[in-house]
């Protein structure tokens, strides 16, 4: 049987540790299921008991008729361990785990998890800590939480999968408040066995959910969450992920620039990009972007009609919508022309926003205007703002809303800005998604926007054969990671290394004009910290800037010196830095950014995962802020971009040829010359383990 069917659909449950009492933990599973219809078999264990209800009771797993799909197991933690191992022995399929007292609780707790585990002998586990699950789309309730005492279920096409079984009440709560309907709850816990992805995976192929909406608090193998999501995505599904611990500055790195620039929550973001999974910046917003997705429209382009009886609350709707990116143009002249054409004085028609003023308690006049925006070239959406009047009229006010849904195939939202929550929840469950905030509105609006990437099809390339056998462990000087770069085809600058200051001179005389200067030293991996660079050095000044230069930096560092590293003057470029670094649950990732000494400065970077492909390498060059640098900026010449596409790949290439032993690697700066004139790698650092 496939995970679905066992969790989602079993044909029946055994429920370790019923009660006779629906009002107490113990009681509720079954007086949900039979509440709500469930029509496989129930098979109550309890040793105490002879029948619960009017089902009959078992002592144990090994007592009952048949195997059942699914053991649901209320027992205290104690108890936990021999009831699973007596279900795996019996042959069931799977099990919830519903109690505390394991991983979260210490050493022990660990160690009794570890426990269960055996005890499962490979029978799939939900929890432990977990209040369980619920297929809504058929009423199938396996949970004893509170939070489910009610008689009908908002049922819809959003599955929630949740890390937190408190955060899935909440947000169930939320929900029904404002008629926003589910397919499938899932709360994971501990996750000792099944996490989060399992349950990913399973929705990719459940025709009643058209949105996952995920709660985080980690992902535990990102192989396989990126598998799953991809599947997910793949049918035509979206995600929307909610991450905590965006605060958390993550690991740094005190080797690197790369590892200061990238904390733990950045590579998330990186993560959920590459895949193309929609991340709730808010905790409001786990609900409103899926209630958006979950209306099945998209915009076709960014531009937004605003439609608004009161203009205050209009305003700031716009404000929002600029804010997250979006475009308001005024009508064109055709649907200007047609709007005015209604003659009503009393309103303003040929701007965005459109105020209706009066006209919105004139239901055949609102229901003409949003007709004619909806056929409109100009809008890919239209946002109706309500005012006060939708508490004393909320039929007048909704009901044209709801006849121009059918004709068309726009995104329709609305934006109640007086507290109405029955209008907000009509709304909904009419399939016009309704907010009581305005932020709330941008945000659905910029998901809705359509998106190039959205399924994360990236493969890594194969790599060359390069011969590494011969590389030490350690910190590799400069001259040494740049060698290492050529290997992989990476452009460096043209250089050559010295062992005295005479040395250092009669090879400058081999340069084209002045050069740059570098003290060489594997101990040394920031130079321009300890006086150890000097820049556009004449040839007949190289002896001397040499000499100087090791007074200075012995005089402050008892590193040990390898010399010199005489290199061309490179000119015309535009200075990046290009960086490999290891997060602990996520993996390997590239970052790139505006580069030189100012490169913590400016905090403008893009990260990526690996694998990577050349997709992915041009779309991180385009999100930064300083891609305005290679475009043309000003007068300046195109940047080569193409080139800089072939280093993030060649860099990449490196890293998944070195695997574990790559530490940490980095090249800052990284010259992008003018288009035609390739890249050069300015410095160099690899860390080998």
């Amino acid at each position: 049987m496939s995970l679905s069917d066992i969790f989602f659909n079993p044909a029946s449950v055994a429920v370790v540790g019923a009660s006779n009492d629906p009002a107490k933990l113990t009681g509720r599973p079954i007086a949900y299921l039979q509440a709500h219809g469930y029509a496989g078999k129930i098979y109550p264990i309890n040793p105490r008991a002879e029948a619960i209800g009017d089902l009959k009771c078992y002592p144990d797993a090994k007592s009952l008729p048949e195997t059942p799909d699914l053991g649901l197991v209320l027992v205290g933690a104690i108890r936990v361990i021999e009831a699973v191992r007596d279900l795996a022995a019996a042959g069931c399929k799977g099990a919830i785990v519903l109690a505390s007292g394991f991983g979260e609780a210490g050493e022990e707790g660990h160690a009794r998890q570890a426990a269960l585990r055996d005890a499962a002998a490979g029978m799939p586990i939900l929890g432990p800590n977990t209040i369980g699950l619920v297929n809504l789309t058929d009423n199938i309730v396996l949970t004893p939480s509170g939070a489910m005492a009610m008689d009908e279920f908002p049922k819809g096409s959003i599955a929630l999968v949740s890390q937190s079984g408190g955060i899935l009440g909440s947000l169930l709560s939320r929900a029904v408040g404002r008629g926003i309907g589910f397919s499938k709850l899932v709360a994971t816990g501990n996750e000792a066995d099944l996490e989060a992805s399992d349950f990913l995976d399973a929705l990719a192929d459940d025709t009643s959910t058209e949105v996952v909406a995920l709660y985080l608090e980690t992902i535990r193998n990102v192989t396989k969450f990126r598998q799953a999501a991809q599947r997910v995505l793949a049918s035509g599904k979206r995600i929307v992920a909610y991450k905590v611990g965006r605060s958390e500055s993550g690991a740094r790195s005190a080797v690197s620039h790369t590892g200061a620039l990238a904390g733990a929550d950045e590579v998330y973001d990186a993560l959920f990009a590459q895949l193309g999974i929609i991340r709730a910046q808010t905790f409001a917003d786990l609900l409103d972007i899926p209630a958006a997705l979950a209306s099945g429209r998209r915009m076709a382009g960014n531009r937004v009609a605003i439609v608004t009886s009161t203009g205050g609350a209009a305003t700031i709707v716009a404000d929002n919508v600029g804010l997250a990116g979006l475009e308001m143009p005024a009508p064109d002249a055709e649907t200007a022309a047609a709007l005015l054409a209604l003659d009503l004085k009393e309103a303003v028609l040929d701007r965005n926003p459109i105020d209706v003023t009066l006209a919105g308690l004139r239901p055949d006049l609102f229901r003409s205007i949003l007709s004619i925006l909806s056929k409109s070239p100009s809008y890919d959406a239209i946002v109706v703002v309500l005012g006060s009047s939708s508490i004393a009229q909320p039929d007048v006010v909704a009901r044209p809303l709801l006849d121009s849904l059918k004709g068309t195939s726009k995104p329709l939202l609305a934006y109640v800005s007086a507290e109405a929550p029955e209008i907000v929840k009509h709304l909904n469950k009419s399939g016009i998604p309704a907010y009581a905030a305005p932020e709330s509105c941008a945000s659905a609006l910029r998901a809705l926007q359509p998106t190039a990437r959205v399924n994360g099809t990236s493969v890594m390339r194969a790599a060359a054969s390069v011969d590494i056998s011969d590389l030490a462990s350690g910190s590799l000087n400069e001259a040494e990671s740049k060698a290492l770069y050529a290997r992989f085809g990476l452009p460096v600058t043209k250089e050559a290394t010295a062992s005295t200051p005479q040395e250092a001179a009669r090879i400058a005389t081999s340069f084209d004009g002045p050069v740059v200067i570098k003290i060489l030293s594997n101990e040394i991996l920031h130079k321009s910290e300890v006086g150890g660079v000097a820049i556009g050095v004449s040839p007949e000044d190289v002896e001397a800037c040499c000499a100087d230069m090791l007074t200075r930096v012995q005089a402050i560092s008892s590193a040990k010196i390898d010399g010199f590293l005489v290199q061309e003057l490179v000119q015309g470029g535009v200075e990046l830095i290009l960086g490999y670094n290891r997060d602990p649950q996520l993996g390997s990732y590239i970052l790139l950014g505006a580069g030189g000494v100012t490169t913590e400065l400016y905090q403008d970077v893009a990260l990526r995962l690996l694998p990577l492909d050349r997709t992915e390498a041009k779309d991180m060059i385009d999100s930064l802020k300083c891609s305005a640098l290679l475009n043309g900026f000003r007068g300046k010449p195109l940047a080569d971009t193409d080139a800089l596409a072939d280093a993030i790949l060649s860099f990449a290439d490196m890293v998944e040829a070195l695997d574990g032993r790559l530490q940490e690697a980095e090249i800052n700066p990284v010259f992008v010359l003018p288009e035609g004139q390739g890249v050069r790698a300015g410095d160099g650092l690899v860390v080998l383990s």
